[in-house]
């Protein structure tokens, strides 16, 4: 049996990060990987979903060209089918047509034993991985998550994509049910509405992005509309069944809609069964895995977990916060993680982007709270865009003066953000953030009217 002072289970973005830098920093390392070292994002999720919203935002300014300047008279919106498959094909060029070897051959390089197979644990210190035992001093779990199908009579009886197979198959359907409005429903309605899918979203809560600010998601849903896409809100699924080579989904409300295909994107929970963690005492039936602030797992002093399989804010970059975590306590660091200034983001076209708290957060959690909005139409470069279209909303802290939280939706919101993350990470006091200079025009200068009404209220 080979033994490492690290073995880390799962190759994805986290699993990827703490073995590279271990490694690096002189421990032997061991990397289990049973699919595509990188994980998800860059082959499945991140990657090739973003490429396909450009491309979705791209041919939808097209049609508007000729409100701009660039053309003389409406474009040809037709030819979707075409289109769609020069998308897909720069789709699989981004997402390296999902081919991990290079960064396998990297991290080899860099020292690191890459082990292809399941990994599960068989008895403290020992992994086995296709009849081979990995001993270790330190465990790092990094599995990543599944989709949490829904409780729907009739589910195993019919075909379903998961957004997994949305972004790595060539297919383009005429019609598709998508089932969940958070950041990947959301997503995949626009993608397919503009390459003319007809599109349903049916979402069971009141409103799409539940846990954003409302009028974010109000916002949003009306962009998804003017896209094409129906969306059916506080709508509870009961049951689904095949009709021919067609989809029927039946609503509480005796309503029924009928598609080509089904997609599943209603939440995921941790990648747990069948790591055996119930041999080192942890709770196997759990949907994730709890960690302390130094990313260990509770309870556990050599065992350690990072990126969706912690059920903490699940992004990529969240993962790769984990996994630098990780990394630096086991090369000897004393190194604590800080969620306050996660961002979240809806790719979206305009995009939704967030970080700290909302309104309604921030009051159950007793801050005295002042809020204050700004237009994003109301600012030089929308006008100058034409993209009108958006909000910022500024969650402060009366007390203390600083940013809780933001949340945008507007064009290139996910790269403006930035400036409240970083104010909400280093409690920049709301008196500095109103002295900041913005470069004239961009969608930035949205912050200043804000900042200075939240110093306003606060007299």
């Amino acid at each position: 049996m080979d033994t490492f002072d690290v073995v880390v289970l799962g190759g994805g973005s986290a699993g990827e990060w703490v073995a590279s830098q271990t490694a690096h920093g002189g421990r032997s390392v061991a990397l289990v990987e049973e699919r595509l070292v990188g994980g998800e994002c860059p082959y499945f999720a991140c990657m090739p979903s973003k490429a396909m919203l450009h491309a979705a935002a791209v041919r939808h300014l097209v049609g508007r060209a000729h409100e701009l300047g660039a053309t003389a008279a409406p474009l040809d919106q037709g030819q979707a089918r075409a289109a769609y498959a020069v998308a897909v094909a720069r789709r699989d060029l981004v997402a390296d047509y999902r081919d991990d070897t290079s960064k396998v051959r990297s991290l080899q390089e860099m020292g690191v034993t890459v082990v292809r197979g399941r990994g599960r644990i068989s008895r403290p210190g020992v992994v086995a991985v296709e009849g081979r035992g990995l001993g270790w001093h330190d465990l790092v779990i990094a599995t990543g998550s599944v989709v949490t199908p829904p409780v729907l009579q009739g589910l195993d009886q019919v075909p379903a994509w998961t957004s997994e197979d949305a972004y790595s198959s060539p297919d383009l359907p005429g019609s598709m049910i998508i089932l969940g409005g958070g950041a990947v429903g959301c997503e995949l309605a626009q993608v397919f509405a503009r390459f003319d899918t007809v599109v349903t979203l049916v979402h069971r809560s009141p409103r799409l992005l539940p846990r954003e600010e409302p009028v974010i998601s109000a916002i949003l849903a009306e962009v998804l509309r003017e896209d094409g896409v129906d969306i059916r809100l506080d709508a509870r699924s009961t049951a689904v069944e095949a009709v021919g080579s067609r989809v029927r989904l039946r609503l509480e409300d005796g309503t029924a809609v009928t598609a080509e295909r089904l997609i599943l994107a209603t939440g995921k929970t941790g990648r747990l069964q069948g790591l055996g963690v119930g041999e080192l005492g942890m709770d196997a039936g759990g949907k994730f895995l709890e960690v302390d602030e130094y990313c260990r797992v509770r309870g556990q002093e050599h065992v350690w977990a990072a990126g969706d399989i912690t059920g903490i804010a699940q992004y990529t970059h969240t993962a790769n916060y984990q996994g630098r975590v990780i990394a630096a306590n086991l090369l000897g660091g004393h190194v604590r993680a800080d969620y306050r200034a996660i961002p979240r983001g809806v790719y979206t076209e305009p995009s939704v982007a967030s970080v700290g708290l909302t309104e309604d957060a921030a009051r159950r959690q007793g801050y005295h709270v002042a809020r204050a909005e700004m237009e994003l139409g109301e600012t030089a470069r929308a006008s100058t865009s034409g993209d009108r279209t958006g909000r910022l909303i500024l969650i402060a802290d009366h007390r203390r003066r600083v940013l809780l939280g933001a949340a945008a939706i507007g064009a290139h919101a996910e790269e403006w953000i930035g400036e409240a993350t970083l104010a909400i990470r280093a409690a920049v006091p709301l008196d500095v953030l109103a002295d900041v200079v913005h470069a004239f025009p961009t969608f930035s200068e949205a912050y200043e009217p804000p900042v200075r009404q939240l110093l306003r209220n606060m007299g």
